[in-house]
Protein backbone atom coordinates (compact mmCIF):
# COMPACT_ATOMS: atom_id res chain seq x y z
CA UNK A 1 0.00 0.00 0.00
CA UNK A 2 1.81 3.59 -1.05
CA UNK A 3 1.41 6.19 1.38
CA UNK A 4 0.28 10.01 1.17
CA UNK A 5 2.54 12.34 0.20
CA UNK A 6 1.18 14.76 2.92
CA UNK A 7 1.57 11.75 5.29
CA UNK A 8 5.11 11.73 4.76
CA UNK A 9 5.90 15.47 5.17
CA UNK A 10 4.92 15.38 8.54
CA UNK A 11 8.26 13.26 9.28
CA UNK A 12 11.29 14.69 10.23
CA UNK A 13 13.62 13.18 7.64
CA UNK A 14 11.32 14.20 4.29
CA UNK A 15 10.34 17.65 5.75
CA UNK A 16 12.75 18.64 2.93
CA UNK A 17 11.85 17.01 0.29
CA UNK A 18 9.67 18.72 -2.84
CA UNK A 19 6.17 17.92 -3.66
CA UNK A 20 7.58 16.26 -6.69
CA UNK A 21 9.91 14.07 -4.74
CA UNK A 22 7.42 13.10 -2.35
CA UNK A 23 4.88 12.24 -5.01
CA UNK A 24 8.00 9.61 -5.96
CA UNK A 25 8.97 8.41 -2.80
CA UNK A 26 5.52 8.00 -1.56
CA UNK A 27 4.92 5.28 -4.36
CA UNK A 28 7.89 3.71 -3.71
CA UNK A 29 7.11 3.48 0.51
CA UNK A 30 4.66 1.54 2.48
CA UNK A 31 2.38 2.43 5.44
CA UNK A 32 2.44 -0.31 8.59
CA UNK A 33 -0.32 0.18 11.71
CA UNK A 34 0.62 -1.61 14.82
CA UNK A 35 -1.63 -1.96 17.56
CA UNK A 36 -1.23 -1.92 20.80
CA UNK A 37 1.52 -4.48 22.71
CA UNK A 38 1.85 -5.92 18.97
CA UNK A 39 5.24 -7.44 17.97
CA UNK A 40 7.01 -5.33 15.55
CA UNK A 41 9.85 -7.70 14.98
CA UNK A 42 12.05 -10.45 17.07
CA UNK A 43 15.20 -11.54 17.33
CA UNK A 44 16.84 -13.43 14.46
CA UNK A 45 14.14 -12.06 12.14
CA UNK A 46 15.73 -10.77 9.21
CA UNK A 47 16.33 -7.60 8.54
CA UNK A 48 15.50 -5.94 5.47
CA UNK A 49 13.20 -3.44 5.68
CA UNK A 50 13.26 -0.34 8.14
CA UNK A 51 10.39 1.60 9.44
CA UNK A 52 10.16 5.62 10.60
CA UNK A 53 7.53 6.00 13.27
CA UNK A 54 4.95 8.91 12.14
CA UNK A 55 2.71 8.14 15.26
CA UNK A 56 2.89 6.10 18.44
CA UNK A 57 5.84 4.03 20.46
CA UNK A 58 7.81 1.29 20.23
CA UNK A 59 9.70 -0.04 22.84
CA UNK A 60 12.69 -1.56 21.46
CA UNK A 61 14.29 -4.21 24.22
CA UNK A 62 17.47 -7.16 24.23
CA UNK A 63 17.68 -9.87 26.80
CA UNK A 64 21.29 -9.63 28.61
CA UNK A 65 23.36 -12.55 29.97
CA UNK A 66 21.52 -12.33 33.31
CA UNK A 67 18.19 -13.24 31.06
CA UNK A 68 17.07 -9.29 32.25
CA UNK A 69 14.47 -7.52 29.41
CA UNK A 70 16.87 -4.35 28.60
CA UNK A 71 14.81 -1.31 27.15
CA UNK A 72 17.56 0.29 24.63
CA UNK A 73 15.57 2.64 23.22
CA UNK A 74 11.27 3.94 22.90
CA UNK A 75 11.52 5.94 19.59
CA UNK A 76 8.44 7.96 18.80
CA UNK A 77 7.68 10.44 15.49
CA UNK A 78 9.90 10.61 12.94
CA UNK A 79 12.72 8.11 14.67
CA UNK A 80 13.60 5.42 13.10
CA UNK A 81 13.35 1.25 14.14
CA UNK A 82 15.96 -1.42 12.50
CA UNK A 83 17.99 0.38 10.46
CA UNK A 84 21.28 -0.66 11.43
CA UNK A 85 20.46 -3.84 10.53
CA UNK A 86 18.60 -3.10 7.10
CA UNK A 87 22.53 -1.08 6.45
CA UNK A 88 24.19 -3.86 7.99
CA UNK A 89 21.97 -6.83 6.00
CA UNK A 90 21.77 -9.15 9.12
CA UNK A 91 19.20 -10.60 10.99
CA UNK A 92 17.69 -7.93 13.85
CA UNK A 93 19.35 -8.20 17.58
CA UNK A 94 16.92 -7.05 19.23
CA UNK A 95 13.41 -7.00 19.82
CA UNK A 96 10.74 -4.29 19.43
CA UNK A 97 6.87 -4.06 20.90
CA UNK A 98 4.32 -1.29 19.79
CA UNK A 99 3.52 0.67 23.61
CA UNK A 100 0.32 1.77 21.77
CA UNK A 101 -1.54 1.83 18.34
CA UNK A 102 1.67 2.97 15.84
CA UNK A 103 1.65 3.99 12.08
CA UNK A 104 4.92 3.70 10.77
CA UNK A 105 6.45 4.28 7.10
CA UNK A 106 8.23 1.41 5.66
CA UNK A 107 11.19 1.54 3.40
CA UNK A 108 13.86 -0.39 2.20
CA UNK A 109 17.71 -0.12 0.57
CA UNK A 110 16.27 0.76 -2.81
CA UNK A 111 14.00 3.50 -1.19
CA UNK A 112 16.71 4.85 0.48
CA UNK A 113 18.56 5.08 -2.31
CA UNK A 114 16.78 6.82 -3.86
CA UNK A 115 15.90 9.23 -1.33
CA UNK A 116 19.96 10.34 -1.08
CA UNK A 117 19.85 10.66 -4.78
CA UNK A 118 17.50 13.06 -4.21
CA UNK A 119 18.18 14.57 -1.54
CA UNK A 120 21.83 13.80 0.04
CA UNK A 121 20.59 16.40 2.86
CA UNK A 122 18.96 13.90 4.47
CA UNK A 123 21.58 11.65 4.93
CA UNK A 124 22.62 13.79 7.79
CA UNK A 125 18.98 13.52 9.15
CA UNK A 126 19.89 10.04 9.34
CA UNK A 127 23.42 10.20 10.54
CA UNK A 128 22.32 12.20 13.64
CA UNK A 129 19.24 9.66 14.35
CA UNK A 130 21.97 6.78 14.28
CA UNK A 131 24.16 9.04 16.78
CA UNK A 132 21.39 9.41 19.16
CA UNK A 133 20.38 5.75 19.40
CA UNK A 134 24.37 4.88 19.50
CA UNK A 135 24.53 7.54 22.92
CA UNK A 136 21.72 6.07 24.28
CA UNK A 137 23.14 2.75 24.14
CA UNK A 138 26.31 3.90 25.06
CA UNK A 139 24.71 5.51 27.83
CA UNK A 140 22.83 2.29 28.76
CA UNK A 141 26.17 0.03 28.93
CA UNK A 142 28.05 2.50 31.23
CA UNK A 143 24.86 2.49 33.47
CA UNK A 144 25.03 -1.29 33.66
CA UNK A 145 28.64 -1.95 34.19
CA UNK A 146 28.85 0.23 37.09
CA UNK A 147 25.57 -1.34 38.20
CA UNK A 148 25.89 -1.53 42.26
CA UNK A 149 24.18 -4.91 43.57
CA UNK A 150 23.09 -3.94 46.79
CA UNK A 151 21.09 -1.01 44.57
CA UNK A 152 19.64 -3.79 42.31
CA UNK A 153 18.28 -6.00 44.87
CA UNK A 154 16.74 -2.81 46.92
CA UNK A 155 14.92 -1.64 43.59
CA UNK A 156 13.56 -5.60 43.45
CA UNK A 157 12.66 -6.03 47.69
CA UNK A 158 9.04 -6.36 48.73
CA UNK A 159 7.73 -4.43 51.45
CA UNK A 160 7.82 -8.35 53.32
CA UNK A 161 11.49 -8.74 52.70
CA UNK A 162 12.03 -4.53 54.23
CA UNK A 163 9.87 -5.42 57.17
CA UNK A 164 12.14 -8.79 57.44
CA UNK A 165 15.47 -6.45 57.38
CA UNK A 166 14.32 -4.05 60.13
CA UNK A 167 13.24 -6.96 62.55
CA UNK A 168 16.72 -8.05 61.78
CA UNK A 169 18.29 -5.54 62.24
CA UNK A 170 16.59 -4.73 65.42
CA UNK A 171 16.58 -7.98 66.73
CA UNK A 172 20.47 -8.29 66.61
CA UNK A 173 21.09 -5.03 68.55
CA UNK A 174 21.79 -4.47 71.73
CA UNK A 175 19.01 -1.75 71.91
CA UNK A 176 16.58 -5.18 71.67
CA UNK A 177 18.36 -7.10 74.46
CA UNK A 178 18.44 -4.09 76.82
CA UNK A 179 14.70 -3.25 76.25
CA UNK A 180 13.66 -6.86 76.28
CA UNK A 181 15.24 -7.57 79.85
CA UNK A 182 13.86 -4.43 81.13
CA UNK A 183 10.78 -5.21 80.27
CA UNK A 184 11.08 -8.96 81.25
CA UNK A 185 12.40 -8.15 85.00
CA UNK A 186 9.54 -5.43 85.25
CA UNK A 187 6.73 -8.06 84.60
CA UNK A 188 8.53 -10.92 86.64
CA UNK A 189 8.48 -8.13 89.60
CA UNK A 190 5.35 -7.18 88.90
CA UNK A 191 3.72 -10.20 88.98
CA UNK A 192 6.18 -11.62 92.27
CA UNK A 193 5.34 -8.55 94.40
CA UNK A 194 1.21 -8.42 93.59
CA UNK A 195 1.45 -11.92 95.13
CA UNK A 196 -1.69 -13.89 94.91
CA UNK A 197 -3.36 -11.10 92.79
CA UNK A 198 -1.05 -11.96 90.02
CA UNK A 199 -2.30 -12.42 86.61
CA UNK A 200 0.62 -14.22 85.93
CA UNK A 201 2.47 -15.68 88.94
CA UNK A 202 5.41 -17.61 89.20
CA UNK A 203 6.56 -19.45 87.03
CA UNK A 204 5.47 -17.02 84.67
CA UNK A 205 3.39 -19.85 82.49
CA UNK A 206 1.65 -16.61 80.84
CA UNK A 207 5.34 -14.86 79.61
CA UNK A 208 6.69 -18.31 78.67
CA UNK A 209 3.65 -18.61 76.00
CA UNK A 210 4.34 -15.29 74.87
CA UNK A 211 8.03 -15.43 74.75
CA UNK A 212 7.35 -19.64 72.74
CA UNK A 213 5.41 -17.53 70.37
CA UNK A 214 7.93 -14.38 69.38
CA UNK A 215 10.61 -16.79 68.95
CA UNK A 216 8.38 -18.91 67.08
CA UNK A 217 7.33 -15.55 64.22
CA UNK A 218 11.07 -13.97 65.22
CA UNK A 219 12.99 -17.12 63.60
CA UNK A 220 11.63 -17.16 60.12
CA UNK A 221 12.14 -13.36 59.36
CA UNK A 222 15.51 -13.56 60.43
CA UNK A 223 15.97 -16.28 58.36
CA UNK A 224 14.26 -13.77 55.49
CA UNK A 225 17.04 -11.51 55.89
CA UNK A 226 19.90 -13.79 56.35
CA UNK A 227 18.48 -15.35 52.42
CA UNK A 228 18.46 -11.72 51.33
CA UNK A 229 21.81 -11.13 52.65
CA UNK A 230 23.09 -14.39 50.78
CA UNK A 231 21.09 -13.31 47.64
CA UNK A 232 23.13 -10.18 48.02
CA UNK A 233 26.79 -11.74 48.16
CA UNK A 234 25.68 -14.43 45.74
CA UNK A 235 25.13 -11.40 43.08
CA UNK A 236 27.99 -9.40 44.46
CA UNK A 237 30.06 -12.90 43.70
CA UNK A 238 28.66 -13.25 40.63
CA UNK A 239 29.77 -9.40 39.62
CA UNK A 240 32.69 -9.92 40.74
CA UNK A 241 33.49 -12.79 38.56
CA UNK A 242 32.28 -11.14 35.56
CA UNK A 243 34.84 -8.06 36.15
CA UNK A 244 37.46 -10.60 36.94
CA UNK A 245 36.82 -12.07 33.44
CA UNK A 246 36.83 -8.57 31.75
CA UNK A 247 39.67 -7.77 32.90
CA UNK A 248 41.71 -11.19 32.35
CA UNK A 249 40.49 -10.72 28.58
CA UNK A 250 41.19 -6.77 28.28
CA UNK A 251 45.22 -7.94 29.70
CA UNK A 252 45.40 -10.65 27.57
CA UNK A 253 44.53 -8.36 24.83
CA UNK A 254 46.99 -5.68 26.24
CA UNK A 255 49.86 -8.30 26.73
CA UNK A 256 49.05 -9.60 22.88
CA UNK A 257 49.23 -5.98 21.46
CA UNK A 258 52.75 -5.70 23.39
CA UNK A 259 54.01 -8.98 21.97
CA UNK A 260 52.88 -7.74 18.02
CA UNK A 261 54.46 -4.04 19.18
CA UNK A 262 57.56 -5.93 20.15
CA UNK A 263 57.40 -7.94 17.07
CA UNK A 264 57.43 -4.93 14.90
CA UNK A 265 60.00 -3.34 16.78
CA UNK A 266 62.33 -6.01 16.04
CA UNK A 267 61.36 -5.90 12.44
CA UNK A 268 62.23 -2.34 12.44
CA UNK A 269 65.45 -2.93 14.30
CA UNK A 270 66.22 -5.67 11.53
CA UNK A 271 66.02 -3.42 8.78
CA UNK A 272 68.12 -0.97 10.24
CA UNK A 273 70.69 -3.14 10.76
CA UNK A 274 70.36 -4.57 6.48
CA UNK A 275 70.46 -0.85 5.76
CA UNK A 276 73.21 0.51 7.93
CA UNK A 277 75.15 -3.17 6.81
CA UNK A 278 74.52 -2.24 3.09
CA UNK A 279 75.75 1.37 3.79
CA UNK A 280 79.17 -0.32 5.31
CA UNK A 281 79.97 -2.11 2.55
CA UNK A 282 79.17 0.76 -0.26
CA UNK A 283 81.54 2.72 1.55
CA UNK A 284 83.74 0.11 1.90
CA UNK A 285 83.69 -0.40 -1.99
Amino acid sequence: MSCDPAFLKEVQLFSLLDAQELEVLASQVEVRRFAARQRVHRRGDASVRALIIVSGTIQVTTIDKDNQIVILDTPAHGELVGLASMLAQTAHQTDATALEETECIEFDMHDLTVLLRELPDAGVDLMTTMARQFHATEELVRLRATRNPNTLIDEAETLGERVADLVASFGGSWTFIIIFSVVLSVYALINVELGRHAWDPYPFILLNLFLSMLAAVQAPIIMMSQNRQDKKDRLRSELDFDVNRRAHDEIQGVAHRINLLHDKIDDVNALLLAERGAQDRTRSS
